[in-house]
């Protein structure tokens, strides 16, 4: 039995069944702090396990804890993940995709706290699908190296309510996988590059990729009262060395989820990184130098 054939059961139970429910039918799984979706554990998602004795342990221990399981080969299930925020939602560019076959065969619907979606795929039994962000089509996708909050989890919303995962519906088809590169080509199609001018970026990007896996590696493992910092300087470090914004946000962005930041959080601290290492030009009608604001608690630190 799978994490989606789980949902209707655990419906209503107390955090720590629904916990070794999961663990009994197989699946891993590892607390999240009560209220958010930030791992209690030190390695996160890595340390998610089915073994009854440490999630007694672990919700023994965290009674409130929502419940994290990781996605893609560990737990053999995908999922493509429909936000809903300020910015924009997702769901008319995830229905475009179900229409056109990139996102049919679904095992189960789950609505998520902000009014989005999570829809679960079995995983691909062939070839590991990593995850990523299609932050302009607001839909992301978490295969390995990612993790989900699952039901009957609660995050705690503006205006101080703590609003669960709720199982929409559960598939009676046979569910099948995903194609992740296909379905992040439909909602994120790239411009064709002529070949000699691909080689030229190809090379130049080349050390830019290498690094950009290593800057994401060290943001993942920032812990409380890091995260926010270490994502902005790793974002620096990838604007400074000329990669667009939505190839940092891809790069870091799950990364920085995996840390326990939001989604809106990560999006507003690369934006912010963007501003500072990209500085708008100063014009006539703006202060100069002197007349700039100190921070405070900050000497020598100086805000346009």
């Amino acid at each position: 039995m799978g994490a989606a054939e789980v949902f209707a059961e655990v419906s209503g139970m107390p955090l720590p069944e629904a916990a070794a429910r999961f663990a009994a039918a197989g699946v891993p799984v590892f607390p999240c702090a009560p209220g958010e979706k930030r791992p209690l554990v030190r390695r996160g998602f890595h340390d998610a396990t089915a073994d009854p004795s440490q999630v007694a342990g672990w919700w023994s221990r965290w009674p409130s804890a929502n419940i994290g399981i990781p996605t893609g080969a560990a737990s053999g299930v995908e999922v493509v993940d429909v936000d809903v925020h300020s910015t924009g939602t997702g769901f008319p560019a995830f229905q475009a995709a179900h229409r056109h076959g990139h996102a049919a065969g679904w095992a189960a619907l789950v609505r998520t706290p902000s009014g989005g979606l999570h829809a679960y795929y079995p995983a691909h039994p062939d070839r590991a699908q990593p995850s990523w962000q299609a932050a302009r089509a607001h839909v992301d996708f978490r295969g390995d190296g990612g993790y989900i909050i699952a039901p009957p989890s609660k995050v705690l919303r503006p205006g101080g309510v703590r609003a669960p995962y709720r199982l929409i519906v559960a598939s009676g088809d046979t569910p099948v996988p995903v194609d992740a590169a296909r379905l992040r080509d439909f909602l994120d199609p790239r411009t064709p590059i002529p070949l000699d001018h691909a080689r030229a970026r190809a090379a130049r990007f080349e050390r830019r990729g290498s690094d950009a896996k290593v800057l994401a590696g060290w943001v993942a493992g920032r812990g409380e009262g890091e995260r926010n910092r270490g994502l902005f300087w790793a974002a620096c470090r990838l604007a400074e060395s000329g990669a667009p914004p939505d190839a940092t946000l891809d790069a870091l962005g799950p990364a920085a989820e995996h840390a326990g930041l939001g989604s809106r959080e990560i999006m507003a601290t690369i934006r912010s990184a963007y501003r500072t290492t990209h500085p708008a030009p100063r014009t006539s009608a703006e202060p100069v130098a002197d007349e700039r604001r100190v921070v405070r608690g900050s000497p020598g630190r100086v805000i346009s």
